[in-house]
């Protein structure tokens, strides 16, 4: 099974070896028929830490690597 690949903005990086990112997806409500947007946060392991607040980065699924983890910076995306 393919591994999923998101793309989110970097919300916090003050923790060692981990950045917050905010995914946000779009989706069509099924009875109102309008636009919705829901975020969600996930914590991603990043070796050496070159992301600052504000960054976008795509994060790939991973085996868990602690009680939070289980995505890892994949690369910086880019903007736009």
């Amino acid at each position: 099974m393919p591994k999923r690949i998101l793309q989110g903005v970097v919300v916090s990086d003050k923790q060692d070896k981990t950045l917050v990112v905010k995914v946000e997806r779009r989706f069509t409500h099924p009875l109102l028929k309008k636009t919705v947007r829901r975020s969600k946060n996930y914590h991603a392991h990043v070796e050496n830490k070159t992301q600052k607040v504000g960054d976008v980065v795509s994060i790939e699924e991973t085996k868990p690597i602690s009680k939070l983890k289980r995505w890892i910076v994949v690369e910086n995306a880019p903007r736009g």
